[in-house]
């Protein structure tokens, strides 16, 4: 049986799952030990001339305002807090969560998004360029890469408060039977930050639906996800990456733009990974899930701590998929 938690969002302007605080006042003790405020203005808050490629980005603190959350770009209080802390107010924070590098910080957004195209090799019969593309990796030069979440079993509050603090963007791909029970705890996420895609109203093998089907499990979804949270979805991820020729038109009749798979596949204690050489690239797409111990040995935070060495190790930084999708 699948562990639930259940989550009811603070009333408090600021205050995340279990009433935590913002970043910013969470680290008060740890401020006194690390050099330099990152909390305050000034030169002692900011990043050096050697890190300014870590200058906020658009929505960051310190940087141009944050976008519309209408148009795409979910902005709020919180929401990539810690890219004007200083290097010692970083580290801090990676130490308490128990990192064993201080992740690297992504630059900043294209001011143009890459044009994306369907993957060679998973193209569907009959179909054209008008379709969503199917992707495993984002065309960019740049040394990042981009964390998504599948399903919405596991909703744990540590995970909220430890991808704010430390300030990792994620996406996550809800299925709303595993989401219905507690929606309070993704609009958490979504006020954080985190982008709320669709995959589809209960994970089947969609190739194996009648085209009614499909529609139901895709376009249903995009209804709720709008109503509950206020934003209809553009990312769109089927079950198992499993698609065919219909479920691509249909996707696109009901307002996705794009199809991302993976590249790489995280767990608590390994990676899976698409390609020979094993390794990360540019623009990877890396799969992992809303679970904890009742599935996984280990617990969310195990596995942010686990991905998050890989990539960090391997001279990436996380970027938030919408930024170039």
């Amino acid at each position: 049986m699948k562990r639930r938690r259940s989550f009811a969002p603070d009333s408090g302007r600021g205050r995340g799952p279990g009433g935590h605080r913002p970043a910013c006042a969470v680290l008060a003790a740890l401020l006194v030990a690390a050099v330099g405020s990152g909390c305050a203005s000034g030169s002692g808050g900011q990043p050096s001339d050697t890190e300014h490629r870590d200058r906020p980005a658009a929505g960051h603190p310190g940087g141009e305002p944050a976008a519309d959350p209408a148009a795409g770009h979910p902005g709020g209080p919180g929401v990539h807090e810690n890219a004007k802390f200083s290097p010692a107010v970083r580290a801090a924070l990676a130490k308490k969560w128990g990192l064993e590098k201080t992740p690297l910080i992504a630059p900043r957004p294209p001011a143009v998004k890459p044009r994306i195209i369907t993957r060679e090799g998973f193209e569907v019969e009959g179909g054209d360029d008008s379709l969503p593309p199917v992707f495993t990796t984002v065309p960019t030069k740049d040394r990042v890469v981009f964390l998504t979440m599948d399903d919405g079993s596991e909703k744990d509050p540590e995970l909220l408060q430890m991808m704010d603090e430390l300030d990792i963007p994620y996406s996550a791909f809800l299925s709303d039977y595993e989401v219905s029970d507690n929606y309070g705890y993704f609009g958490e996420a979504q006020r954080l930050g985190v982008t709320l895609n669709n995959h589809t109203l209960n994970h089947p093998y969609l190739p194996g639906l009648s085209y009614a089907e499909q529609k139901r499990e895709i376009c249903d979804e995009q209804e709720i996800i709008e109503k509950q949270f206020g934003q209809r979805p553009r990312l769109f991820r089927p079950p198992f990456g499993n698609y065919n020729g219909d479920t691509l038109r249909i996707a696109k009749s009901c307002g996705i733009e794009a199809v991302p798979l993976w590249n790489a596949e995280a767990f608590p204690d390994h990676m899976e990974w698409r390609e020979e050489d094993e390794d990360l690239h540019p623009g990877d797409i890396i799969l992992t899930h809303f679970r904890g111990r009742a599935e996984w040995d280990g617990s969310m935070a195990d596995l942010v701590r686990a991905v998050m060495k890989t990539v960090t190790d391997r001279g990436y930084a996380v970027a938030r998929l919408e930024d170039y999708v």
